[in-house]
């Protein structure tokens, strides 16, 4: 049998390549993550008067909600039912002195979910226009 020697600084070189190509695998695929998650939409606003306003929203955030409140363009109070959207673009409503609220409306219609559960989507409109309740 023929005796195999260690060679330690060779064993050593190749790892670190194998380390290194690794790294530098992982960091292309985050990069090329990072742009596949960013989507673009429009961003309404519509005040008690009816006067409109515009925005377009880039984000790589999952969420309306997420979106809109990294630009500061929404606040409100947390509940077990979600986030109660208050003030719009700095603008603050509140429903139990005039009957006024944010309503928040996907692409002109009513919105299913609250802005914080509603997904963000490339191309969709998303408003918040103040409403009067009739109840």
């Amino acid at each position: 049998m023929r005796e195999v020697k260690f060679n330690k600084k060779a064993f050593l070189a190749i790892m670190l390549c194998v380390i290194l190509t690794a790294v530098s695998v992982a960091g292309l695929a985050g990069c090329a993550n990072n742009d596949e998650t960013k989507v673009s939409f429009k961003f309404v606003v519509v005040g008690k008067d009816g006067a409109e306003k515009t925005f377009d929203i880039t984000t790589t955030k999952a969420t309306v909600g997420e979106a809109l409140l990294e630009k500061n363009l929404i606040a409100g109070d947390v509940s077990e039912y979600g986030l109660y959207v208050k003030t719009v673009d700095g603008t603050t409503l509140d429903y139990n002195e005039d009957g006024y609220y944010w309503a928040f409306y996907v692409n002109g219609e009513y919105a299913a979910k609250g802005v914080d559960s509603t997904p963000a989507d490339e191309g969709v409109t998303y408003t918040f226009k103040a409403e009067k309740s009739d109840y």
